[in-house]
């Protein structure tokens, strides 16, 4: 199982430290192939995370932790333009040397940075330190815009959502768009619900989130999903998969707790969110190429399953990503609080 280990310095702000739990964590409770061990490892000196509402961290880990990761994440942290702390730079060039992965948040790149294994390379920070680590380290290339970067085996990108961002860049380095795109939606839906109840990709029962895997139905999911604007019927589902009706209905519910026709309303439903969230087709358009035929069922079964109109749903989402990316986009004069976009 892959080792993400996260190296909490003192003063790390809380969402950085969090964010990358959230992330993984996402991506294995929804993707049953995917598999991480998030391992928070105390770096010397850690007393608290930074304000407003800092808080300790109790865990078994210290600097050895970092010895057997696959990835190494350094989150921002107080003292950043100061030298590294003991120890500290030693075990991150240890851990590039055994070929780990390093993926720095915030201002944790001016640590990763003091230890020059950026140097030639293309490295971010938040908006508003960029200048500032450009100046400090005038080898690396600064991107002024602190989008991730990837510069392998080291990654890198600005502190908002607490570094969110970069963990879906190396989930989808991992295991492809498809996953990170369906965490990334999670994440974002755990954030805030706008119709004031538990989102998830699909409910039945008493709310119970169905979020599972696929096994020998794997093949004709995939198939399912690539031709949802066709009119499918249990015959040609069946037909594809090598099945009786009977059969498929069976395999279906052991293997994804739902029945065939089920299935491929919420995979038409999830396609219609993944277009509402990242462009701007009308209902009309989406209903077409989601297979649902007409906006009014469009809106029947959207909001049955996620308890909100599409309009409404685009809105609040794009909403919260604008509030959430915000704070980050401040100009360089401008205070920054602490534990913010660090």
């Amino acid at each position: 199982m892959p080792v993400i280990a996260v190296l909490a310095l003192d003063g790390v702000p809380g969402h950085q430290l969090t964010g990358p739990g959230v992330s993984f964590g996402t991506a294995v409770q929804c993707h049953p192939h995917v598999a991480y061990e998030v391992r928070y490892c105390a770096g010397p000196g850690f007393r608290t995370t930074g304000g407003p509402a800092p808080f300790g961290l109790d865990t078994p880990w210290g600097l050895e932790g970092l010895e057997d990761a696959d990835t190494v994440l350094l989150p921002g942290h107080d003292g950043f333009r100061a030298e590294p702390p003991p120890g500290v730079a030693d075990a991150l060039r240890a851990a590039a040397g055994r070929g780990s992965r390093i993926g720095a948040i915030g201002t944790g790149t001016f640590t990763l940075a003091a230890t020059g294994l950026l140097d030639g390379r293309r490295a971010a920070t938040g908006r508003r330190y960029a200048a500032e680590l450009a100046g400090r380290h005038p080898r690396i290339e600064v991107d002024p815009e602190g989008a991730v970067t990837d510069s392998a085996p080291f990654h890198s990108a600005a502190g908002v959502l607490g570094g969110v961002d970069l963990c879906l860049r190396l989930i989808t380095l991992d295991h492809g768009d498809p996953v990170a795109i369906e965490t990334e939606r999670q994440i974002f839906l755990q954030l805030h619900d706008p119709a004031g109840r538990a989102a998830s990709t699909d409910q039945t029962g008493a709310g119970r989130t169905v979020c599972r895997g696929v096994s020998r139905l794997g093949p004709t999911i995939r198939w399912m999903e690539a031709h949802l604007d066709h009119p499918l019927t249990l015959e040609d589902i069946a037909d594809h998969a090598g099945l009786t009706v009977r059969g498929l209905t069976r395999c279906f519910r052991a293997e994804t707790g739902l029945p065939p026709l089920q299935h491929l309303l919420r995979a038409r439903i999830q396609l219609a969110q993944r277009l509402l969230e990242r462009g701007d087709e009308p209902v009309e358009r989406i209903a077409a190429r989601t297979g649902l035929g007409t906006p009014a069922n469009l809106r029947h079964h959207f909001q049955h399953h996620t308890g909100t109109s599409p309009r409404t749903y685009r809105t609040a989402f794009r909403s919260l990503v604008s509030t959430l990316t915000w704070a980050d986009g401040l100009p360089t004069d401008a205070p920054a609080s602490r534990g913010t976009g660090r």
